[in-house]
């Protein structure tokens, strides 16, 4: 059985690093030519119970890439992501199933307009710190 990690308030949890998933939110308005823009980075750490996604789309980016693009679709494409990373009934029965399982099924490849990229690991002693950190360096700055 793992053991729990400390709570991430408590002073020895700084101390204590786990590891952590991600992945990039793209979207690609024309899918047959694979242009993409970054809209989201979802960070998933099974130690610390944590999902959650940050969001951003530039509709100017995703306009230069495609001038027909469906600005409103694609950005409720992305709303959805990030309320499937919530859960709760508001996110339907995806919603309702564990962290990890949410993680899985929001990373598994598809070919629609917004698509999850490969999944990354790393290390974190604070993994909402990390979500921050990450999505300053990818998203478009806002």
């Amino acid at each position: 059985m793992q053991a729990k990690a400390p709570q991430a308030t408590s002073p020895e949890a700084a101390l204590v690093r786990n590891a952590f998933e991600y992945c990039v939110l793209k979207a690609v308005p024309r899918v047959e030519r694979g242009d993409s823009v970054n809209v989201g980075v979802i960070v998933y750490c099974q130690a610390r119970d944590f999902l959650d996604a940050r969001t951003h789309l530039d509709p100017a980016l995703l306009l230069a890439l495609d001038p027909a693009a469906d600005v409103s679709g694609i950005e409720a494409a992305v709303a959805a992501y990030a309320c499937v990373c919530r859960g709760g009934k508001q996110a339907g029965q995806a919603g309702e199933t564990t962290a990890g399982q949410r993680f899985r099924w929001l990373t598994a490849p598809r070919s629609t307009v917004v698509q999850p990229g490969p999944v990354h690991l790393g290390l974190t002693a604070d993994p909402a710190a990390d979500l921050e950190r990450l999505a300053v360096r990818l998203l478009p700055p806002q």
